[in-house]
This record gives C-alpha cells, sequence and structure tokens, in this order.
C-alpha cells in the first residue's frame, strides 16, 4: 500500500509550499543515509521523504495524489529516477549548503569596507546647512607599493600550491554522486598570487592606516541619526578592488527652546494672565527673528497658534515645516497688596469666592 506522503513528511493535507519545502530539508538532514550509517532502514526512509517531496512540490503531481493518489507507491523512483524534479538543488543544498557542486571563487580586486564618522550640530546648523571639518582614520593604499603588497621593483607571482586559481578542490563520493568542494587556498588566501618580498611599509597588504580631515556638506534639513554617503572615502579596495564609502552620522544636540517632529517645531510660548484675559500680543520665538502674534481675549492654556513655513526646511524639497506655538497661561504668583485687592475686586464684580487675608495681615495692618 502506497505511503500518505503528508503523513511520510509529518504535515497537514493544507500545507503550504514553504512548509513542504521546511519539512523535506528538516528530514532529508535527520535521514540521510550517510549520517545513520548504523541504520539499516536509513536508504528506504530517506528514498521515501524524497519521493514524497517530489510529489507535494509539485502542483500538478500533488492534485493527482490528493484525488487518486499515489500509482508509484513510496520511494519507487529511487535515487535514479528524478523525472522533473525542478527542485533537485533543494536537495544538494539540504545537505551540503549550495548546488552540487560548491565552489569558491578566486578573490580578485575587492572593495574597500565602508567607514562610519560623526558629527553633532545644534538645530540651527541643521536648519541652515553647514560645513562641518570630519577627521577619519581608515585604510589607504600604500604610497610605496601602490597597493600591490610587493616591494620596490618585485612583483606578486602565481601560488605555487592552487596554481593562480585561489582555491584547492576536492573530490568526495556519495550516494548521490560525485561532490566536489572547494576551499580557499592558505597560502594566498584565495588571491592566486603569492608574494614572496612584501613590501615594507604595508607587510604586503597593500594597505596602511591613515587619518584625514575632510570636508563634509551638511545640508539644510538634515534630521537626527541621519547618515550622509560620501563615495570612495572610505578604506581603500584591495587589489585593485574600488575605496569603500564615507557615511556620516548626524546628531542634533538638544535645543533649550524648540522639539522638533519631522519638519515641524515645537515651543511653548508664556500669556501673561491679563493678555489671555483681555487679549493682546506676545512674541513666539523662532530659529531667526522672534515673531509677534494676537492673542484673543479669554485665550485659555493648552490653545495652540501654527506658524506656517517657520519650521525646518525640508530636505532636498522647496518649503519648510510650520512652528506650533503652546499657549500657556501664566498666573502671577507675586502680586503685591493693591493688585490683590483689584483681583478681589474683581472677584466680588464676578460674585466669585476667593481666599480671605489672613489673620496676620490683618493684626499686622492695625497696628499701621
Amino acid at each position: 500500500m502506497a505511503a500518505d506522503h503528508y503523513e511520510v513528511l509529518g504535515i497537514s493535507r493544507t500545507a503550504t509550499q514553504d512548509e513542504v519545502k521546511r519539512a523535506y530539508r528538516r528530514l532529508a538532514r535527520e535521514s540521510h543515509p550517510d549520517a545513520n550509517r548504523d541504520d539499516p532502514g536509513a536508504e528506504e526512509r530517506f528514498k521515501s521523504i524524497t519521493h514524497a517531496y517530489e510529489v507535494l512540490s509539485d502542483p500538478s503531481k500533488r492534485e493527482r495524489f490528493d484525488n487518486f493518489g499515489d500509482e508509484r507507491g513510496a520511494g519507487a523512483g529511487g535515487f535514479s529516477d528524478f523525472g522533473d524534479f525542478g527542485n533537485i538543488s533543494d536537495l544538494f543544498s539540504a545537505f551540503f549548503g549550495g548546488a552540487g557542486t560548491s565552489r569558491t571563487q578566486r578573490r580578485g580586486p575587492s572593495r574597500g569596507s565602508d567607514v562610519l564618522a560623526e558629527v553633532e550640530l545644534t538645530l540651527e546648523d541643521a536648519a541652515a546647512g553647514v560645513e562641518r571639518e570630519v577627521e577619519v582614520s581608515t585604510l589607504g593604499e600604500c604610497t610605496e607599493c601602490a597597493g600591490t603588497g610587493a616591494s620596490s621593483g618585485t612583483y606578486p607571482s602565481t601560488c605555487s600550491d592552487c596554481e593562480g586559481t585561489g582555491e584547492l578542490r576536492q573530490v568526495r563520493r556519495t550516494m548521490l554522486g560525485n561532490v566536489i568542494s572547494a576551499t580557499a587556498c592558505l597560502r594566498c588566501g584565495g588571491t592566486g598570487q603569492e608574494i614572496a618580498h612584501p613590501c615594507e611599509r604595508c607587510a604586503g597588504a597593500g594597505r596602511v592606516e591613515v587619518t584625514e580631515m575632510l570636508t563634509v556638506q551638511i545640508p539644510a534639513g538634515v534630521s537626527d541619526g541621519a547618515h550622509l554617503r560620501v563615495s570612495g572615502r572610505g578604506e581603500a579596495g584591495m587589489r585593485g578592488g574600488r575605496s569603500g564609502d564615507l557615511y556620516v552620522g548626524i546628531r542634533i544636540a538638544p535645543h533649550p527652546i524648540f522639539k522638533r517632529a519631522g519638519d515641524d517645531l515645537g515651543c511653548e510660548v508664556v500669556v501673561p494672565m491679563t493678555v489671555a484675559t483681555l487679549g493682546g500680543q506676545v512674541e513666539v520665538p523662532t530659529l531667526e527673528d522672534p515673531e509677534l502674534i494676537d492673542v484673543s481675549p479669554g485665550t485659555q492654556s493648552g490653545e495652540v497658534v501654527r506658524l506656517r513655513n517657520r519650521g525646518m526646511p525640508r530636505l532636498e524639497r522647496s518649503g519648510r515645516g510650520q512652528l506650533i506655538a503652546l499657549l500657556k497661561v501664566q498666573i502671577p504668583d507675586d502680586l503685591d497688596e493693591e493688585q490683590a485687592d483689584l483681583v478681589r475686586h474683581l472677584a466680588a464684580l464676578r460674585g466669585e469666592t476667593v481666599g480671605q487675608r489672613g489673620l496676620f495681615e490683618k493684626i499686622k495692618d492695625a497696628f499701621n
């Protein structure tokens, strides 16, 4: 009786293709005969798993199996009968991490690594756009050997171990046939070349440590945490490879007045009680000059005024964000006696109950 392929892979009949593939890869690694040499049933179990995957990974075969069952039975095809098994590369990757022939490539010219530097700006600097000097410590091309790593008058030669291929290859026999693996040549490090007489300055590396000052243009509107890329100013490449890039990380110091949200700025504006009550004008700070705004009579704490185009410049776009002013009505806490009496009189006119003068103040007045 033919086996149920879903039971073989340990999945439900509604499993997705990704679930089928994951189940197969897991079971193939666990059940491969090479990993179970003491188990006489390992080969048959592996064949069954492989055949189940062959059927369920193919939509048309899976549909036929769901409707009519498997005419061949579990594992009938064996290793020589994969049919139109279009996912055979998955089989090899399950065992060896790659295709049937594992091969490293000769290390030719390689790009240099990227370098990270940081600059700190004020909010005003970020709004205006500025130039900054950045100190960069990196690996630059050795000027003594022009990056070859060989001393003056000599040149790298073909590696004697790998004969210039940069790799050493091995052939291993498995149940699937010969599998060729390759590793980087230890003598030349995968470059395919030896340096008999290394450059004294760089010890054959072709690069030396350098420190330089670079001028970086910071665009207006840049945000905290942004990274600006300066092409080709990172580490020098090896064996003629191009240089990496410099990434300048932006840090914007906290501002004593403004909070930033994208292109918008926010701040608190104190409104005297008298102005909030009767109306008037107050100054709102901006990144440039303060701006007068009108305050309506009866203004309450928490009301918001928006000033268009007084926020941050939009990076690489025209226009600016808005400035959002949160009005905060200030209640005075330093009234003299005359001012306090005026407030009491106002409260009496409005029929409001306010705090009475204390006993100490009344006794004090009696002796004056």
